[in-house]
């Protein structure tokens, strides 16, 4: 049967045939349209062209440096180390794409590589095994049903305020984040929530609901959306000891943090936690394709897929041959480039230099954090005026939004933070050029001397912008998340 319905040739989007208006119409149209208005509204919304891996183009001409995708591009955009061995992998490549019931020589090099990674800073885990999926809250997923297989007898699960582990349901019971949660109840029952960095919090609420009730704590070893929060000295080795006490699974989710972000190859490790299971995704795709990977110990990995019940979890994609070669490839990048240790140094120099920008505007900046190539600038709130809580909300969102912009306007992509209204991030790929970071820095100091405060932010915005912005933003979900400050 053939269809006369017209369609869009590949090859017109290869060439770039597609304008930039034409693309945007598109996408208005069939995709997520209110997040691509309002960003579209910023002005920051692209498309964007690649100069280099590390450098776009805006649809007006504007050289951009890139320190955004969430910490997903560890080598930035397409870099060519990694795009000839992908060209070269589909030359070469004689073994089963989807090798959904066969072995696969790709994963089980990349299955090796990871334990063998993780067990050199985690000993304990030397005999752990993996599973494989698309995403990091799949990850988070698997996590969860490897811990409630292991205790099925528990009903709850922990996690901590500020919380992001996802929006697939499992993942999203434990992201206390009332705009994403709200419609959606009830959630998945028996997700708890204690104070970030808080043992006597975690302790207290072990002794209301009985440790052996408890499937797992999941944290975050820095909380990445909850604006670049780390936690106190101890906190992670306390969280892992008292799992290990009562016989609780200590998941550690790395989706962000781990394979060398915050200067660490696992921050947790780092930090002196030794969980049971730890999620990454992000960079282990070297930002051309979506991997997640669930790292389990033996016995606990037993438990849910072992004999004939190996088959309760599956996963259609997991373990397909391309993801698992880019992924073992840039783990190599990785290791190769020593990029832990570079975003080490490079990102202790970077929170210097934002501390002096915060010391030079401390009317605009009110705080700034930062581990690794993973930094965070909380602002000020843009109207200082008491305002009752929704009002205050979107204010406070309404602050790093347009600080996004303004950082747009100084040639800077950055991030938002979901779960911190006041807070941008910075995470420029681990191996971005030394003069080109230096450049990012400036860029960003450029940023704060024409919003030398908060206020700034608001009055630099043309007035007709902030009316369209006013009215979508009325359009949003009255349940928001509490105030950061």
């Amino acid at each position: 049967m053939t269809t006369t319905t017209k369609l869009i040739p590949v090859q017109d989007v290869l060439d770039d045939r597609l304008r930039p208006q034409q693309v945007r119409d598109l996408e208005l149209r069939h995709g997520n349209e209110e997040l691509l208005y309002g960003l579209d509204l910023l002005g920051v919304a692209g498309p964007f062209r690649r100069l280099s891996p590390w450098e776009l183009e805006d649809v007006g001409g504007q050289r951009m440096i890139m320190a955004a995708s969430y910490a997903a591009t560890p080598f930035g955009e397409m870099h060519p180390e990694l795009t000839e061995f992908v060209t070269e992998f589909m030359a070469k490549n004689r073994a089963m794409t989807l090798p959904q019931q066969s072995l696969s020589p790709w994963r089980a090099a990349l299955e090796a590589n990871l334990v063998a990674l993780l067990a050199s800073q985690l000993p304990s885990h030397a005999d752990s095994q993996v599973f494989f999926c698309s995403s990091g809250t799949e990850a988070v997923e698997g996590a969860l049903k490897f811990a409630k297989a292991w205790r099925p007898n528990a009903s709850y699960f922990i996690s901590f305020k500020g919380a992001y582990h996802g929006k697939t349901y499992g993942s999203l019971s434990l992201t206390p984040n009332p705009e994403y949660q709200d419609i959606f109840r009830p959630l998945v029952p028996g997700a708890l929530t204690s104070p970030y960095g808080d043992l006597e919090a975690l302790r207290t609420l072990l002794r209301r609901v009985g440790p052996k009730n408890v499937a797992a704590i999941i944290v975050e070893p820095i909380q990445g959306e909850g604006g670049v929060i780390l936690p106190p000295t101890g906190f992670l080795r306390g969280v892992s000891d008292l799992c290990r006490e009562h016989g609780i699974v200590s998941i550690a989710d790395e989706i962000q943090t781990g394979l060398g972000r915050t200067g660490h190859w696992f921050e947790s490790a780092a930090q002196g936690m030794d969980p049971d299971i730890v999620t990454l995704a992000k960079p282990l795709g070297g930002g051309l394709t979506a991997v997640g990977a669930t790292i389990v110990r033996h016995g606990i990995y037993k438990k849910m897929l072992g004999g004939l019940s190996s088959k309760r979890h599956s996963n259609t994609f997991g373990g397909g041959a391309l993801s698992m070669a880019v992924a073992l490839k840039s783990l190599e990048m990785i290791v190769e480039g020593d990029l832990p240790e570079r975003s080490l140094k490079m990102g202790a120099e970077g929170l210097e230099r934002l501390r002096r920008l915060q010391a030079r505007h401390p009317g605009l900046i009110q705080d700034v954090r930062g581990q690794g190539l993973l930094l965070a600038m909380q602002f000020h709130p843009m109207v200082g005026l008491p305002l009752p809580e929704p009002a205050k909300e979107l204010a406070y969102e309404a602050t790093a939004i347009l600080a996004m912009r303004e950082l747009h306007l100084s040639g800077v992509v950055a991030n938002l933070s979901l779960s911190s209204k006041r807070t941008v991030r910075l995470s420029p790929a681990l191996n971005i050029p030394e003069p080109l970071f230096g450049e990012l820095m400036d860029r960003v100091d450029d940023f704060a001397e024409r919003n030398p405060k908060a206020s700034s932010i608001m009055s630099n915005t043309p007035p007709d912008l902030l009316a369209r912005l006013a009215a979508f933003a009325v359009k949003k979900p009255k349940k928001r998340t509490p105030s950061d400050g």
